[in-house]
């Protein structure tokens, strides 16, 4: 069975409809069936006006991707309830190993997730420091955090932040993509590149020593 990959979204874990569909065997339009069908019946009881009622974005969160195409299609992100109840539809040995599969890898992840909201913390008071260099240097430009910043991820991964994010197709923020050992080392070049703007080295020669050019 194939390894089911999570993501963070808003600081949470989620799984990927197109994942699922494919650990569980079943066409991705199929579940997106199953899944607005679920989304009706959990709207359907909020109109009503009980009160035991559940928002549908606690279990199936809206997305989006691009097919082979490049053409928009609809998705959506499942959280751990949302797999909850997708397994509890399935019997036999697939059901089993859905729930076995995203059991585990979400416990896995949730701890992720707090190594990288401990790392975030961390982090701030040098982006912090960066930024408040960069905005009362008198002959900055609007671009030079983001130029900057590119920097960082140049010297962490050899490419900017816009590269990354393109490729690993996420949305919002980059370093919100970042696992927490690359957090780790992104943060350890942005360290470097906060202590050498400090020092007042002009970007050209900050970049010849933090960059390996292949």
């Amino acid at each position: 069975m194939t390894e089911l990959a999570l993501r963070e979204y808003r600081g949470q874990a989620v799984v990927d409809s197109r994942d699922v569909a494919e650990l569980i065997g079943r066409p991705h339009k199929q579940l997106l069936r199953t899944i607005q069908t679920m989304i009706d019946h959990l709207s359907s009881e909020s109109e009503s006006g009980n009160r035991h009622t559940f928002a549908p974005v606690k279990f199936f969160i809206p997305a989006t991707y691009r097919d082979e195409k490049g053409e928009e299609r609809p998705g959506y992100y499942l959280t751990r309830e949302g797999c909850d109840m997708i397994a509890n539809k399935m019997t036999g040995r697939k059901g089993t190993l859905f729930t076995a599969a995203y059991v585990s890898r979400f416990h896995e992840m949730e701890k992720e997730l707090q190594k990288r909201r401990e790392l975030r913390i961390e982090g701030k008071p040098v982006r912090r420091s960066l930024t408040d260099m960069i905005r009362d240097n008198p002959d900055h430009n609007r671009w030079d955090y983001k130029l900057y910043t590119d920097l960082a991820y140049k010297a962490a991964f050899g490419k900017t932040a816009g590269q990354m994010k393109k490729e690993r197709a996420g949305k919002g923020r980059t370093i919100d993509l970042l696992t927490a050992e690359e957090l780790r080392e992104y943060q350890k070049q942005e360290a470097a590149v906060s202590a050498l703007y400090g020092i007042g080295m002009d970007y050209r020669t900050m970049k010849a020593v933090l960059v390996k050019e292949v």
